[in-house]
């Protein structure tokens, strides 16, 4: 049977252009690239707050105030070795004329024995580096006089004591060298944690920076809090030991009778304090006249100082010698606590006792604070309290 004609009527193709298809895969690529991209990539970090930044720049001064305490103890230890390797090389400077004031003596003898036609191993002996190679020599000492003796004793002693000395030097120097390049270092790293701090700052906005100066005082009124806390606990502290003194004294008055002789031991005992007070007064007055100088990092004044310097000065201007760094400061005097504290006392801060301030009364101290600041009065609850001593 022959096959019917279909009555169907053609499709109408849609012609499908080949650039259409490459374009949609290349943008199908495309999204599927970005996406790998986003997935894969280090997601960048948030913006610290102001808090944080707050945070980190307050740890920078920190650090940047222990590597002070560094560079100062490394300062010292410099200047006290530079000491000893002068004081060395001069007494090195002594031996050597006292030793070549020795070998003109034995030349001088060599050169009597040389004329007079004595042994010539003597001259040999007298004029040689080495003399030590000689002594064994019995026949030779034996031809010596008792002065040509204590001349070849006096070469030898001498001899000795320079090479000593030398040595000395040689490893002093050694030491020397060490201090100053842990100087080198301490003032890198000073510079360095004050670097970092300078450049947190200056990347804050007007805004950021009014928050950060709002932040600070915050801080620092909930620091005067505390330290006028500490003032009424120590005025009610010093009111009733006043009472009790005034009521022993009553009492003691009462039971002493009509006796002429009693009451004249009072004044036992108050000597020193009455020298410490003084002591105390002179180191505020000090401090008091520095307020307004800037802290300057490894400053010692009259024109700047770092806490420790100011501390060290204070204390000086009252005729007591305290060390320089705050790590050889704390070990000093009197362990006091804080509830404790008198005027003129060193209040510590921080586990690593990197910082150091003058207390004054009523939980306020005078201090040296930080790079960018002035020497001021503060409360001692401004920052951590390590503890406290009273130096005389």
């Amino acid at each position: 049977m022959p096959a019917l004609a279909s009555h169907r009527k053609p499709r109408s193709r849609v012609r499908t252009t080949t650039p259409a298809v490459g374009l949609t895969t290349a943008a199908l690529a495309g999204v599927t690239l970005l996406s790998t991209q986003s997935a894969t990539a280090t997601p960048s970090a948030p913006k610290p707050s102001i808090e944080d930044v707050q945070k980190k720049v307050d740890d920078l001064y920190r650090q940047a105030g222990t590597a002070t305490q560094q560079y100062n103890q490394a300062k010292e230890a410099s200047a006290t070795q530079r000491g000893k390797v002068d004081a060395l090389l001069e007494d090195v400077a002594e031996r050597a004329d006292k030793l070549n004031e020795a070998r003109r003596t034995l030349g001088n003898y060599a050169a009597a024995q040389y004329r007079t036609g004595s042994i010539a191993p003597t001259a040999t002996f007298f004029l040689a580096n080495d003399p030590q190679s000689y002594f064994d020599q019995n026949q030779l000492m034996n031809r010596m006089t008792a002065q040509q003796q204590k001349a070849v004793t006096d070469f030898r002693t001498q001899q000795a004591a320079a090479a000593k000395k030398r040595t000395e030097a040689t490893k002093s120097l050694e030491t020397l060298t060490e201090s100053q390049a842990t100087l080198r270092t301490s003032k890198q790293s000073v510079q360095k944690k004050l670097g970092e701090a300078r450049a947190m700052l200056s990347k804050l906005t007007a805004e950021e920076k009014a928050r950060l100066a709002a932040l600070e005082r915050e801080k620092e009124a909930e620091a005067k809090r505390k330290a006028e806390e500490l003032a009424r606990r120590q005025a009610a502290a010093k009111a009733e030991a006043d009472r009790k003194a005034q009521e022993a004294a009553k009492k003691a008055a009462s039971t002493s009778g009509t006796g002429t002789g009693t009451g004249t031991g009072t004044g036992t005992g108050t000597g020193s304090d009455t020298s410490a007070t003084t002591k105390a007064e002179k180191v505020l007055a000090f401090a008091r006249a520095q307020i307004g100088k800037p802290y300057v990092w490894g400053a010692a004044g009259p024109s700047s100082y770092d806490c420790s310097g100011l501390t060290q000065a204070a204390w000086k201007a009252a005729g007591v010698d305290i060390p320089r760094t705050t790590w050889d400061q704390v070990k000093i005097g009197t362990r006091i606590a804080t509830a404790d504290l008198k005027p003129g006392d060193l209040v510590f801060f921080y586990d690593d006792i990197s910082h150091v301030g003058i207390y004054k009364g009523d939980g306020m101290m005078i201090h040296a604070p930080k790079p960018g600041a002035n020497v001021r009065e503060e409360s001692i609850y401004y920052m951590p309290i390590y503890g406290s001593v009273r130096p005389a």
